[in-house]
C-alpha cells in the first residue's frame, strides 16, 4: 500500500468582482455598449475582476447584486438627465444617455441598501447623488456657492489628454472622512474635467472634500453600515498606477472587497 504524500493543492482565492456599467453609443447605424478601459484597468489595480454590465433590467438588478462583491460607476461624456432632479434641460448641445439613467439610478439604491462597497468618478459621483434625492449644476461655471461665483472644473478644450487630465487644483479633506482614514492628510492635487457639479447633497450623504471655491468635490454614504462607499468628482483612474493618492483610494476599495466578498461568501482558500 502506498501512501499519497504530496500536500494538499490551494485553490486561488477569486477576486472579488465588481460590476461596471456601462454607457451607450451610436456608431454610424449601430448602439454600442462600452466603458473606458481605465476604468478597468482601475478595477484590477484594487486587486478586483471586472464585469462590464451592458444594462439591465428591474428585474435583473438583485441577480447583479447578489454575484458582485462591489461597484465602480464611471465618468463618461454624457450627463445625468435634469428631469432627474426635476429640471429642465438647460443646454441640449451636452449629451445625455438615458438608458443609463434608467438601471443605474435604482442600482444605487439598492447597492446602498445592501452595503456593497462602491467607488464611484465623475458622472459616477453624480449620479450616486442623484439617485439618492440630491441636485446637480448643470454649469457649474454659470453658479454661486456660499464663497461667491463658481470657478470653472472643465477640461481645457482641445489639448492633449494628458494636459486635459493633469493637476488642475487642490481640494482639502474635511476631517473624519474616509479619505482622512485612508492617510491622504488634509489636501491634494486632483485634475478636473467635469462641467456639471454638486449642487444640494442627497440626505445621508457626508462631504469628504471641497475645492478652495467651495465645490464639493468628493463625498462619502453615511448609511452603509460602515461600508467602503466613495464618490469623487475627479478622475482617480487616469494613470492610476503612477498616483500615489490614486492607489490609496484604489487600495482602500480593493481592502472594502475582499472585506465583503469573504463576509458574505465565507473565506476562500488561497
Amino acid at each position: 500500500m502506498t501512501t499519497d504524500t504530496h500536500p494538499p493543492v490551494s485553490t486561488p482565492a477569486r477576486p472579488p468582482l465588481v460590476l461596471v456599467p456601462a454607457c451607450n453609443k451610436q456608431l454610424g447605424e449601430h448602439p454600442f455598449h462600452v466603458v473606458g478601459r481605465k476604468y478597468v484597468d482601475a478595477v484590477r489595480l484594487a486587486g478586483g475582476l471586472p464585469l462590464v454590465v451592458p444594462r439591465a433590467d428591474a428585474g435583473e438588478l438583485d441577480a447583479l447584486l447578489d454575484l458582485a462583491d462591489g461597484v465602480l460607476l464611471t465618468g463618461s461624456a454624457s450627463n445625468v438627465h435634469p428631469s432627474h432632479f426635476d429640471e429642465p434641460v438647460r443646454d441640449p448641445t451636452l449629451p445625455l444617455d438615458p438608458m443609463r439613467d434608467d438601471w443605474t439610478l435604482p442600482l444605487i439604491r439598492r447597492l446602498v441598501a445592501r452595503g456593497l462597497p462602491l467607488l464611484a468618478i465623475c458622472r459616477g459621483a453624480q449620479e450616486a447623488n442623484v439617485a439618492l434625492g440630491g441636485t446637480l449644476h448643470q454649469a457649474v461655471h454659470h453658479a454661486s456657492g456660499p464663497l461667491g461665483r463658481y470657478a470653472d472644473h472643465r477640461a481645457p478644450q482641445g489639448r492633449p489628454a494628458a494636459v486635459q487630465y493633469g493637476p488642475a487644483h487642490a481640494v482639502a479633506v474635511q476631517p473624519g472622512g474616509w479619505l482622512e482614514r485612508i492617510g491622504l492628510g488634509a489636501g491634494f492635487e486632483v485634475n478636473s474635467v467635469h462641467g456639471q457639479g454638486l449642487a444640494r447633497l442627497a440626505p445621508g450623504l457626508r462631504i469628504e472634500a471641497t475645492a478652495a471655491d467651495g465645490l464639493v468635490e468628493a463625498f462619502s454614504i453615511d448609511g452603509a453600515a460602515g461600508a467602503f462607499q466613495l464618490a469623487v468628482q475627479w478622475h482617480p483612474e487616469w494613470q492610476a498606477a503612477g498616483n500615489a493618492v490614486s492607489m490609496c483610494i484604489l487600495q482602500a476599495f480593493g481592502e472594502a472587497l475582499r472585506n465583503h466578498r469573504d463576509r458574505v461568501r465565507g473565506p476562500l482558500p488561497g
